[in-house]
């Protein structure tokens, strides 16, 4: 919303980040699906029918400069508000000067629109008032009202390569020559800045601004410069949004991909970031009943004496107990039975008729259960085999929720099948059964 403020004259500096925003969407460096011709953003402003679009990434991809590029594209005002600090009273200001301008309205984190924000916000778009934006780090799914989710278009934004943050740096480096600003990096050093920023535009352009100001004259780049401007420098991971459930979601998919570089990977990005290292013990003990189970159960075991440990130790000590457990259940090797055929088996309690208990296995331990014919239950144990073949639920096909996951390897799953198929004389059920 245009104000007395914005009517002044900028006076400070501008920081770097900030001059260089797109003015157009051919300016934008990145995110190719949405920006390039023909994508769903080009074709609506081409036909002047924005409607609602939802901007959806991590911080630093773009998501305000690409909303006003399309108000610049659009000849529309370009009226930003912050989740935070917008009142109803100025959206519902803001609709009433959409009927006489043309608006282009954008929120920033608009996941931490409270409901009665939200509500009037839908009126809007609802009724085609004003064209609008909204930026959020947090899945729309999950952070933002059905109602807002359904009247928008949900565009997903992704992190800038490597190679598009070369090139943003680089456009830095120009326009800091433009403005007399002389500063002299080598292409290594301009890709280190680049991978360091963690695919965050913003992130490169302040490193860049922060090494190349306040030098009298020219200034050439140093590894001690460079070394200074990333002592303390942090990791992209928000503990509360997106980037925990993603990058939580690549280390137990490591594991169970039996991939020990990439385990150690994300676990070293989650200790970084500071994550709670129950947390994180936690999740590996998941994972070695749900990926490992019956095929070493001494993962487990490994897994709930790491948990034990990191509450007596904590870092940073306590990261070399993760690892031994993460690796444990990642070199390991793998079985789902368990997991699959509890699911199995819950399924089949919730959706069909239950099943009776037969009676020679109703609780016998009273006068007059054998009256009632609770009998008839042969004890394993008097077996030479140690099991008898006996109804345990009736109508019950063998295999229907335990199938084995047992392969070539010497697992503890893969013996008990051997065994169980000698005493039974029958194969045992298998996900994938023996050519």
């Amino acid at each position: 919303m245009s104000d007395l403020f914005d009517a002044a004259p900028r006076e400070g500096h501008e920081p770097l980040a900030s001059v260089l925003r797109p003015k157009t969407l051919d300016d934008v460096i990145g995110q190719s699906a949405i920006v390039r011709p023909g994508s769903i953003l080009r074709r609506r402003i081409a036909a002047g029918a924005l409607g609602s679009i939802i901007l959806y990434g991590p911080p630093g991809v773009g998501k305000t400069s690409i909303a006003r590029a399309v108000g610049n594209m659009l000849g529309k005002e370009f009226c930003q508000l912050h989740a935070t600090r917008a009142t109803v009273a100025e959206l519902r200001k803001l609709s009433d000067e959409a009927r006489i301008r043309p608006l282009l309205i954008f929120v920033d984190e608009i996941h931490r629109f409270s409901s009665t924000q939200a509500d009037d916000l839908l009126a809007i778009c609802e009724n085609g008032t004003a064209d609008f934006i909204g930026a959020t780090t947090g899945n729309p799914y999950h952070a933002l009202t059905p109602a807002l989710v359904s009247r928008s278009t949900i565009l997903q934004l992704e992190p800038i390569t490597l190679e598009e943050m070369e090139e943003v740096v680089r456009r830095g480096l120009a326009h800091l020559q433009g403005q007399g600003i002389g500063v002299t990096m080598t292409p290594e050093q301009i890709r280190l800045i680049a991978g360091r920023s963690g695919g965050d535009a913003r992130r490169a352009l302040t490193t860049l601004e922060s090494l190349a100001v306040g030098h009298d004259g020219p200034v050439e780049i140093t590894e001690e410069m460079l070394e200074e401007a990333y002592a303390s420098a942090a990791v992209n991971h928000d503990r509360s949004g997106d980037q925990h459930y993603d990058i939580v979601s690549a280390f137990v998919k490591s594991m169970r991909g039996s991939d020990a570089d990439a385990t150690l990977y994300w676990l070293a990005r989650m200790i970084h970031a500071g994550e709670d290292p129950r947390y994180i013990a936690r999740r590996i003990m998941i994972h070695a009943s749900e990926d490992v189970g019956l095929a070493d159960n001494t993962a487990l075991q490994t897994a709930v004496a790491a948990a034990t440990a990191v509450e007596k130790i904590g870092y940073p000590e306590a990261r070399i107990i993760l690892a031994h457990a993460a690796l444990h259940v990642a070199r390991a090797p793998k079985s789902n039975s368990a997991c699959r055929g509890i699911g199995l088996a819950l399924s089949a309690v919730t959706q069909e008729r239950p099943a009776l208990v037969p009676k020679h296995l109703r609780d016998a331990h009273y006068k007059g259960a054998e009256a009632l014919g609770h009998k008839g239950y042969r004890f394993p144990h008097d077996d030479p085999r140690g099991w008898v073949e006996q109804d345990y639920v009736t109508g019950l096909e063998p295999g229907r929720f335990y199938q084995s996951d047992a392969r070539d390897a010497g697992t503890f799953e893969k013996r008990a099948d051997s065994f169980w198929e000698q005493v039974h004389g029958q194969p045992a059920p298998r996900r994938f059964p023996k050519d």
